[in-house]
């Protein structure tokens, strides 16, 4: 998942990041879903029942 922003020009065209298929914007949301998710679990909060 990339993690944004994106270096339009050097990582990618503006084309491509900005085509209607691009799934760039749904990763960031998810990737910071995802990263929230696992430093809840690193920190030992999680109920374990």
């Amino acid at each position: 998942m990339h993690p944004g922003p994106i270096n339009r020009g050097v990582e990618l065209s503006s084309d491509a990041a900005d085509s209607k298929h691009s799934m760039i914007l749904d990763q960031v949301e998810n990737g910071v879903a995802v990263r929230m998710a696992v430093l809840y679990l690193l920190s030992g909060k999680q109920d374990l029942a």
